[in-house]
């Protein structure tokens, strides 16, 4: 009897413990959480900006995919090279540097466009403005890991930053379409050069909830990178679908609007989409989940996959908009849901290597999409660019189910990378307890 008393009162302090009042009062959280969301707002305006201001120059979506998935490339690539600087380096001295870049970056592409430059000029352009994107949602993953190392309150961490997320794809494309389409073409971009720069040495000015650097392990090797743990890799693979998502619902969108002979609803659409991505992020953080991440994440894919196998029947704006808040909605569960694993199978001295190499991978399915989807929709219409997110999450699920054996922790509860001491030490000085384990599967 007793035992179950202790149990049910766990639970319920688990669960009051693991609400977004309790997660944002962690001490220091919000010298983060404001600036962090100011220096990742731009994010979402960057390639559907691109998109657009290319397709108005040279009248091609197919060009302006190109454009655009370079960028996504570029940014895929350079991703985990910043964040395996910023865990030796610190995220301020990397920081500082790339957003400025990036301004500089996104200005001389913008320049090109507006005079005429060939695609091949443009694609060289957009090589440092994906290079140079600056990882902050990586970065804010990091400052919640090391403030919640040993709580419970690490998932809703999780769900939160997805949400965070998902209102700058609320926000961004819808900004980005309004720009460029009622003010000017290159007005989308000028803005998103603007914003990050600002946003981004905001939030490389709090340099006091910054995880420490790690240059080297305690007994002074070299510790290994963050994609060296096979379960990271498998989720790296699982995420280039849901980026193949969001690129081709960028281009088809954009070419469905076009179409209908309204662009302006293009934001709108994919404000839709991303909306449902937003509310299920929130839902997710809220729950009190009774099944493990790894079955979890099987089954947002799962349903991810059903929902995109509809979108290339829509034949009216009403219908498309219903079937791409679906396919939001199924997105939430299975990305925060990998996020939510990071901790569990890489190390904390890799950990923001770790989450750039998710972020990259989701900015590299997205290039790949948008070309894709840019010649389909160039040959045959919309519709068989929607058949570009249902072929991906496809075989996305079919990797993630084959090898989902790789997605469960070496240790029962976490990879360890302190001492058991040294972590409960950690817990009690930042006053959010001791963990609760989880069950992976």
């Amino acid at each position: 009897m007793t035992s179950a008393v202790t149990t049910e009162k766990d639970k319920s302090e688990t669960s009051s413990r693991a609400g977004y009042g309790q997660l944002l009062r962690t001490p220091g959280a919000l010298s983060f959480v404001v600036p962090g969301f100011a220096a990742r707002l731009p994010f979402g305006m960057l390639t559907i900006s691109i998109l657009l201001l290319v397709q108005h120059t040279t009248d091609s979506y197919a060009k302006a995919g190109i454009v655009a998935a370079v960028t996504g490339v570029s940014m895929a690539v350079s991703a985990p090279v910043m964040g395996w600087l910023t865990d030796r380096y610190g995220q301020s001295a990397v920081l500082l540097p790339v957003v400025l870049l990036h301004g500089a970056a996104v200005g001389g592409l913008t320049a090109l466009a507006l005079i005429g430059a060939p695609v091949w000029a443009l694609a060289l352009a957009a090589v440092p403005a994906g290079v140079s994107v600056p990882q902050v949602g990586a970065m804010v993953r990091a400052r919640w890991a090391t403030r919640l190392e040993g709580s419970p309150l690490l998932p809703t961490a999780a769900a939160f930053e997805s949400v965070t997320d998902e209102f700058t794809f609320v926000v961004g494309p819808v900004l980005a379409t309004a720009l460029c389409t009622g003010v000017h073409p290159a007005a989308g971009l000028v803005t998103e050069a603007a914003l990050t720069v600002l946003g981004g040495l905001f939030f490389a000015a709090q340099r006091a909830t910054q995880p420490e650097p790690h240059g080297r392990t305690a007994g002074g090797e070299r510790h290994a990178s963050a994609l060296s743990f096979a379960g990271l890799r498998v989720l790296v693979v699982g995420f280039l679908g849901i980026g193949a998502v969001f690129g081709g619902m960028q281009v088809s969108l954009a070419a469905f609007s076009h179409e209908m002979g309204n662009p302006g609803a293009n934001g709108l659409l994919y404000g839709i989409f991303a909306a449902g991505n937003m509310v299920a992020g929130i839902a997710c953080g809220a729950i009190a989940w009774k099944i493990g991440p790894r079955r979890r994440l099987l089954l947002g894919y799962a349903g991810l996959t059903v929902a995109a196998s509809l979108l290339w029947t829509a034949d009216s704006a009403v219908l498309l908009a219903g079937l791409g808040l679906l396919v939001g909605l199924c997105i939430a569960p299975a990305l925060i849901t990998g996020f939510t694993m990071v901790e569990a199978l890489v190390p904390a001295a890799s950990r923001t290597e770790a989450f750039t190499w998710l972020t990259g991978s989701v900015a590299f399915g997205q290039a790949l999409a948008v070309v894709v989807a840019g010649r389909l929709t160039d040959a045959h219409g919309s519709t068989a660019g929607f058949l570009v997110p249902l072929a991906a999450t496809a075989l996305a699920l079919v990797t993630l189910v084959s090898l989902r054996g790789k997605l469960a922790p070496k240790a029962p509860t976490r990879i360890v990378n302190a001492s058991t001491a040294a972590r409960a030490e950690r817990s009690e000085e930042r006053g959010i307890g001791h963990r609760v384990p989880v069950t992976v599967d």
